[in-house]
């Protein structure tokens, strides 16, 4: 709506606007004594937000359109958007917050911040039905580069029946109650989230390509996920038994994941060499560009490796 001629605000402004508002030490950068610019630097921003420099120029000349959820949540969090402030990114990109009824895909400034500071244990953030959405580096240096996943594939369950990534226990018991357990939650998210689109995606390519997801849908019940034990195959520590803890957010209906071990454990001295040695070999960075959908802190390596949810 126009008043007095004033041009109403674009999604390239507030990102141009956005930018120089956030300063190299907010996000842990150096600044160095000849910047030229108020802010961060276009490079910085698409480095944090693991974007192209040039998708960031395309977006901030107003040249790009259906800019993905992923991209708007990961530039939200290189730009230390406020919850407030991310709600108007999205208005601005045409790309409203989730609908009631619609399972939530964006993770919150506060749950990215919680994420960020456990640095000392592998942790992840999944959506209702198990998409995963942002992780930590040691949760890429104990479960894989979840960014090599491709979009429609980067869910626990669809990994568990169809895909190839997922590597759990060798044993029959454990995988077998994992398996179960994860459909019986997948029917309790069904119930609460009937009208969502890709949730009957995903149970109607589970239902077409694997039975034995079919069996256990139909003599399974609605269960909530719960916290228990998973042992992980790595492939260079080997098999890892680690508590796996499920923090539940309920404002987002998302789940924080995070792995641990006794101390003094065998698992805890292997969770202690994964971070000597597993960091130092994550050596990439995960880009994401209009048509991803998961979001991973800005220090995402690629180190291949194996997940047990």
């Amino acid at each position: 709506m126009h008043h007095g001629g004033v041009e109403p605000e674009n999604l390239s402004g507030f990102l141009r606007q956005a930018r120089t508002r956030v300063s190299p030490g907010d996000v842990g950068l150096p600044a160095g004594s000849r910047r030229r610019v108020a802010g961060l630097r276009r490079e910085e921003v698409a480095q944090l937000a693991n974007i192209s420099v040039d998708y960031l120029v395309r977006l901030e000349q107003g040249r790009s359109t259906g800019v993905s959820d992923a991209v708007l949540a990961a530039l939200a969090r290189a730009l230390q958007l406020s919850d407030d402030e991310r709600a108007h990114l999205f208005y601005l990109a045409g790309s409203a917050p989730p609908r009631p009824g619609q399972i939530d895909g964006v993770v919150r400034a506060s749950t990215l911040r919680v994420l960020e500071r456990l640095g000392d244990l592998p942790a992840m953030v999944l959506d209702a039905k198990s998409d995963v959405l942002a992780w930590n580096p040691l949760a890429a240096a104990l479960l894989g580069d979840f960014s090599a996943w491709a979009p429609p594939t980067r869910n626990i369950v669809w990994q568990r029946f169809l895909g190839d990534e997922l590597r759990v226990s060798s044993s029959p018991e454990e995988g077998g109650r994992t398996a179960a357990e994860s459909v019986a939650s997948l029917r309790a998210v069904a119930a609460r989230y009937p009208d969502d689109v890709g949730l009957r995606r995903l149970i109607d390519q589970l239902r077409s390509a694997s039975r034995p997801f079919v069996e256990l849908w139909e003599r399974s019940r609605p269960q909530e996920r719960r916290s228990s034990t998973k042992t992980i195959r790595h492939p260079e520590l080997g098999m890892i038994e680690l508590d796996c803890d499920a923090l539940h957010m309920p404002e987002s209906d998302q789940r924080m994941i995070v792995y641990s071990a006794p101390p003094n454990s065998q698992a805890a001295d292997a969770l202690a060499l994964l971070r000597v040695i597993g960091l130092q070999q994550l050596n990439g960075v995960g880009r994401l560009e209009s048509g991803s959908r998961g979001i991973s802190p800005s220090s995402l390596g690629s180190q291949k490796g194996t997940l047990g949810t």
